[in-house]
């Protein structure tokens, strides 16, 4: 089962690019390293205190898929730095 979950993110204190990817970055890096999905910054890529994250897993049950995706948002909203303002799923 392939899922995958977009979430748009709010950066509040971001004040330029630089910060804004310093953030992402932490962010995205921790997530790799922690849970068996894949990220990305999908949108949004020029404005300052926004951000669209894409996270796809890949599992032989819908359940440990979802599971994996709840994980990983649930480390993205760990992060006081964003807030996460709306997620989506999609499953394959």
């Amino acid at each position: 089962m392939i899922g995958f979950a977009a979430c748009e993110c709010i950066i509040y204190n971001a004040r330029s690019l630089k910060d804004k990817r310093a953030v992402l970055q932490r962010v995205m890096t921790r997530i790799r390293q922690k849970y068996n999905v894949s990220v990305a910054e999908i949108d949004h890529q020029d404005a300052w205190q926004r951000a669209k994250i894409g996270l796809v897993a890949i599992t032989s049950s819908r359940r440990a898929t979802e599971r994996e995706l709840e994980r990983a948002l649930a480390l993205i909203d760990s992060f006081p730095e964003l807030e996460r303002a709306a997620t989506s799923f999609e499953w394959l």
